[in-house]
């Protein structure tokens, strides 16, 4: 086959292509499920009750019995002292309270900031938790 009828062949084959869709687009439509919509909307509600992504902290401190409240802000306000551009969180469940730090988006992030403060936390660890992102300033 010569470049002259190779040429005229595709020239032909893309013409009519585009001409279908031209046609093809007249008479086009979007017929849309409203069961889509409702599922839509319970994600929203959902996203609103719930804030935050998944993601990891480093949980500094748990401790239960008489004192641990005390003991629990007095570990995230040291902590906050020493790194203030990162949040702290203190939560109860029952029977423990705790200190979790920072809002990693990733464990790899989180064991990178665990590994910094090794030393002064010893029995800290990474936990998966529902973090703000954008909330760290360093």
């Amino acid at each position: 086959m010569s470049y002259k009828n190779f040429f005229l062949f595709f020239f032909f084959l893309s013409s009519s292509v585009l001409a279908y869709a031209q046609n093809a687009e007249d008479y086009s439509y979007v017929s849309r499920d409203p069961r889509v919509d409702r599922l839509v909307e319970k994600h929203r509600q959902y996203n609103q009750s719930n804030p935050g992504v998944d993601g990891f902290r480093v949980q500094i401190f748990f401790d239960s019995g008489n004192n641990s409240k005390k003991a629990a802000q007095n570990a995230r306000e040291r902590f906050m002292e020493s790194y203030p551009g990162l949040n702290a969180y203190l939560t109860y469940k029952s029977p423990y309270y705790r200190v979790r730090v920072g809002d990693f988006r990733t464990k790899l992030e989180a064991q990178g900031f665990l590994f910094q403060i090794a030393t002064v936390y010893p029995n800290a660890f990474t936990v998966p938790d529902r973090v703000q992102i954008n909330r760290n300033v360093e």
